[in-house]
């Protein structure tokens, strides 16, 4: 099942997001592995994490950012330049 955000719940998140500072980068080597896996402990300890992204063009950040909501259950929560917001429930989080 995918996740849905409703507009008042994505508001509330960019609010939270707002002074997080990116806990993961990605660099030359793109969609690894390993950035997966980092990603997907990031959103296990924190469920809200900014991704800061590499390379200039806009459509392989677009690419990038479905693969990584794809492979790792979350939701794009706001994508402003090269620094992507992301979401996903944890267990013991308060409901939007």
């Amino acid at each position: 099942m995918a996740l849905r955000l409703t507009p008042k719940q994505r508001a509330t998140l960019k609010a939270r997001a707002h002074s997080l500072e990116p806990v993961v980068q990605v660099g030359q080597a793109g969609a690894s592995p390993a950035l997966v896996t980092e990603v997907d402990r990031a959103l296990m300890a924190h469920g809200l994490i900014k991704v800061k992204l590499a390379g200039a063009d806009r459509d392989a950040r677009e690419e990038l950012t479905a693969m990584l909501c794809e492979r790792t259950g979350a939701v794009p929560v706001q994508n402003v330049g090269r620094v992507l917001v992301l979401w996903r429930p944890r267990p013991d989080d308060d409901p939007l």
